[in-house]
């Protein structure tokens, strides 16, 4: 029996594993999946990634499957409904943050031509490897510093380099998993 050695994170809940094998750590350009997992770390802001991944099917429905063109159309009305969805975590900071990252996210796709375009380039288009480690944290300190200029909200360094690692930009797989030379 040939079984997959993995980070010994992604095998401690049923929900990880998935996420583990199929997007943790996998390079990832599309703009909107990156407006999404940029927003989902700031969620995470002071509680476990298991509880937004739990939650994370709901937040696609609260927020527009994350289309920054809707949400920067919420009304206080939609965020006082977005206060009594349970299925997301209901802080009235995370919720407005969300709603100005959609404007700045906006503003650097026009200005860049694409969120990806321009997140990517903090690391040269490049995937940091594991071994540089102390370099992309230092990475995420100037991505967060750069990110809050531009108006984004929940962006420390801490979520920045957690979305760094969740989107492949640092590949911070454990050198005994196989995705780590993926």
């Amino acid at each position: 029996m040939n079984t997959k050695i993995r980070c010994p994170w992604s095998e401690t809940h049923e929900l990880f594993t998935p996420y583990h094998d199929k997007e943790w750590g996998t390079p990832e350009h599309d703009d909107r999946m990156l407006f999404e997992m940029l927003n989902l770390e700031g969620a995470q802001a002071g509680l476990s990634w298991l509880t937004v991944l739990k939650k994370r099917e709901n937040y696609r429905k609260a927020f527009d499957t994350f289309d920054a063109k809707k949400i920067i159309k919420y009304t206080d009305a939609k965020k006082e409904q977005l206060m009594q969805n349970e299925g997301i975590i209901r802080n009235r900071l995370k919720i407005a943050a969300v709603i100005e990252n959609a404007r700045a996210f906006l503003t650097v796709q026009k200005e860049h031509g694409s969120f990806n375009k321009y997140i990517w380039s903090f690391v040269n288009n490049k995937t940091i490897p594991h071994s540089k480690r102390e370099e992309a944290m230092a990475i995420s300190e100037v991505m967060s510093k750069e990110l809050k200029k531009r108006g984004f909200k929940f962006v420390g360094a801490t979520i920045c380099f957690a979305f760094m690692q969740a989107v492949g930009m640092v590949n911070d797989h454990s050198p005994e998993c196989f995705k780590y030379k993926k």
